[in-house]
C-alpha cells in the first residue's frame, strides 16, 4: 500500500508531505483547488510522461517520492528482482522522480537509477488509477483473461506445461524430419566424424589433465640439474644428514657434561629430524617432478591432437564427448527413419490430445467463472444507477494457431449499455460517469482476486447524486476492505465513507498561489461535509445533514 507522498515544486504545490492509512481516503476540495495536481504527482512517481510545465514557475527541477509497503508475494516483487533491486525484509519500496524545468527526468527506484519504462512497468502493479479518461487496468482487454482466471481459481500451469510438452515434441518431430532429408549429404560426414572421435576417445576434463601433466614435466626438467645437486648434499657418508647425526652421536655421550651441551644435543637433534624431513619432501618432489622425455612427447601430442580436433569441429576441447554424443544421436535418428519418424508421430500426437484436453477443461472453468461474474457484476449495476446496462464475460475460441500456454480462449469484458443494443467493449461506448462505475461494479465483483495494493478513482460519482452517491460510497467502503482505496469526491455521501479525510485548498497571499493538503479532524470533516452539501454558505440543516451521513452504517 502507498505510505507516504512528499512532493516538492510541482505546479502548485510548493512543498507537502503526507502519509496514507490503509482503508478508504477521500480527498475533497472546490473546483480547480489542485486534486488533479495531486493525482499528477503521484502518476509522476510511478513513471507517467514527465513534462516541464509539471516544474514550479522560478524552480529548477520537481521532485516526486512516493513509498510503499509491500508483501513479500506483491507482483512488484518479481520485477524487483528481474533488476537487481531487491528491497530488504521489512524495508520501504520507495520511487522518486525527478523533472527538470528544461524538460529532462530522472527515475529512481530505492535510490538506484532505473529508466522509466522499468518505473512505469513496477508502478502499474502497485497503484491502479481509474479516472474519466483511463485506458487501462481493467479497461485493457489483455489483462481479462488473466482476471478471470483468477476469479475462477483456474490453475493455468497444467496447460502451461502441456502446451509446451505438445511444441517441444512438435519441434522435435520438425527437427528428424529436417534430419532425414539432409540425410543424403550429412550421413558420410557424420560416419566420419564420429569415427574420428571414437577413435580419438576424448574424455572429459582430459585437457586440464594433460596441461597439468605436462606444465609438471616441464617444470620438472627445468629443476632436475638443482634437485640433483641438492639431494647430493644429503647423500652417502660425507653428506650433510650423516655428519649431523654422526655430530649428535658424539654431543649424546658428553652431553651429561654441562647443561648447555644437553642444550646443543636437543638442537642437534632437531636440526637431525628436520633435516631428515627435508630429505623425505627432496625425494618425493623429486618423484613428483620427474621428467620422462618419453612420456613427455606422449602429453605433448595428446594434447596437440586434441585442441586440434576442437578446433576443427568448432568445440571447445571438453565438448568433444559431448559432440560425440551429439552426433551419435543425430546419426542414430538417421538410420532410425521411418520407424523414428512414426514413434515422435504418435508422441505428437500424444501431447497434442492431452493439451487439447488440459485447454477445454481451463475453458469449461473460464465458462462458468464467467457466467458468475457476470451475474456479481449485474447484482452491482442498479444500486449505481446503470440498471438498464447489461454486462457479459466474451469468451471466444482462437484459431488453432494462436493456442499458447494460457489456453485457447480470448477473453474481453464487453457491456451494453441501453436495451437491445449490442455488446461492445467497456471502453467504446460507456460515457465517463458510467465507465466509472462499472469499473467500480468489476472491482466490487473482483475484490478478492487481487489486483494493485492501491486504488485511485477520480470523480468516480461525477454526475450523479442521493441514493447512487450513497450506494458508491457504500461499495467504496467495501471494497477498501481488501485494498487501499484513494477517491477524488464532490459527493458528500462518498466523502462520508472515508477511513481518512484529506481536504485539497489552494491559497493566495498577493503573490504566489499555493496548493495544500490538510489532514481533517472530526470536528473540520463535518465541515467540510455541511460545506459540500450546502455551498459556501454552512447552515444548521447542512450540519445536522453531515452528522446523519457520518453515523456509522
Amino acid at each position: 500500500m502507498l505510505t507516504g507522498l512528499s512532493i516538492r515544486d510541482v505546479v502548485l504545490i510548493e512543498a507537502l508531505d503526507l502519509e496514507f492509512v490503509r482503508g478508504l481516503g477521500v480527498l475533497t476540495g472546490e473546483t480547480g483547488a489542485g486534486k488533479s495536481i495531486l493525482l499528477d504527482s503521484l502518476g509522476l512517481a510511478l513513471g507517467a510522461r514527465a513534462e516541464s510545465g509539471l516544474v514550479r514557475q522560478g524552480q529548477a527541477q520537481a521532485v516526486v517520492t512516493a513509498s510503499f509497503d509491500l508483501p513479500g508475494d506483491h507482483n512488484a516483487q518479481a520485477l524487483l528482482a528481474d533488476n537487481g533491486l531487491e528491497a530488504a525484509p521489512g524495508e520501504p519500496l520507495i520511487v522518486r522522480r525527478i523533472v527538470k524545468a528544461d524538460g529532462g527526468s530522472r527515475a529512481f527506484i530505492n535510490d538506484q537509477a532505473v529508466s522509466a519504462g522499468l518505473l512505469r512497468e513496477i508502478g502499474a502493479t502497485l497503484v491502479e488509477i481509474h479516472g474519466q479518461h483511463d485506458d487501462r487496468g481493467l479497461l485493457n482487454a489483455k489483462g481479462h483473461r488473466a482476471l478471470l482466471d483468477m476469479f475462477a481459481r483456474a490453475d493455468t500451469g497444467a496447460v502451461a506445461a502441456a502446451h509446451a510438452a505438445w511444441r517441444g515434441a512438435e519441434a522435435a518431430l520438425v527437427q528428424a524430419r529436417v534430419d532425414i532429408e539432409t540425410a543424403a549429404a550429412d550421413q558420410e560426414w557424420l560416419e566420419h566424424s564420429i569415427a574420428e572421435l571414437t577413435t580419438f576417445g576424448p574424455e572429459d576434463g582430459e585437457e586440464d589433465i594433460l596441461a597439468d601433466e605436462r606444465a609438471d614435466m616441464q617444470k620438472g626438467a627445468r629443476l632436475s640439474e638443482d634437485m640433483i645437486e641438492i639431494l647430493k648434499a644429503f647423500e652417502g657418508s660425507d653428506g650433510g644428514l650423516a655428519q649431523l647425526r654422526q655430530a649428535a652421536r658424539r654431543l649424546d655421550r658428553i652431553a651429561g657434561e654441562h647443561e648447555m651441551l644437553s642444550a646443543a644435543l636437543a638442537a642437534l637433534d632437531r636440526a637431525v629430524i628436520e633435516a631428515s624431513e627435508a630429505e623425505d619432501a627432496l625425494e618425493r618432489a623429486g618423484e613428483a617432478l620427474r621428467h620422462d622425455p618419453e612420456r613427455l612427447d606422449q602429453i605433448e601430442t595428446r594434447l596437440f591432437e586434441l585442441r586440434a580436433l576442437a578446433r576443427k569441429h568448432r568445440v571447445q576441447p571438453g565438448e568433444l564427448g559431448a559432440l560425440l554424443r551429439e552426433l551419435s544421436g543425430r546419426l542414430e535418428r538417421i538410420e532410425a527413419g521411418a520407424d523414428g519418424l512414426a514413434a515422435l508421430e504418435a508422441d505428437l500426437k500424444t501431447k497434442a490430445a492431452a493439451y487439447r484436453t488440459a485447454s477445454e477443461a481451463l475453458s469449461d472453468r473460464r465458462k462458468a467463472a464467467a457466467t458468475k461474474l457476470d451475474a456479481a457484476v449485474a447484482s452491482e449495476l442498479v444500486p449505481l444507477k446503470l440498471d438498464a446496462a447489461r454486462f457479459h464475460t466474451a469468451i471466444e475460441t482462437l484459431p488453432e494457431a494462436q493456442w499458447g500456454a494460457a489456453g485457447r480462449d480470448r477473453v474481453e469484458f464487453e457491456i451494453s449499455t441501453n436495451p437491445g443494443a449490442p455488446f461492445a467493449p467497456l471502453v467504446k461506448i460507456a460515457s465517463g460517469g458510467e465507465l466509472s462505475r462499472f469499473i467500480l461494479a468489476l472491482k466490487v465483483a473482483l475484490a478478492e482476486e487481487g489486483g494493485a495494493g492501491t486504488m485511485i478513482f477520480d470523480e468516480i460519482d461525477r454526475g450523479v447524486g442521493g441514493a447512487v452517491a450513497s450506494a458508491i460510497g457504500e461499495r467504496l467502503a467495501r471494497l477498501s476492505q481488501s485494498a487501499q482505496l484513494l477517491v477524488v469526491t464532490h459527493s458528500p455521501q462518498v466523502a462520508a465513507r472515508g477511513t481518512e479525510h484529506l481536504l485539497i485548498a489552494k491559497s493566495h497571499d498577493g503573490f504566489v498561489t499555493r496548493t495544500d493538503v490538510i489532514v481533517l479532524g472530526e470536528d473540520e470533516r463535518r465541515e467540510e461535509i455541511a460545506r459540500m452539501l450546502s455551498g459556501a454558505s454552512i447552515t444548521d440543516e447542512a450540519r445536522a445533514q453531515a452528522d446523519r451521513l457520518l453515523e456509522p452504517a
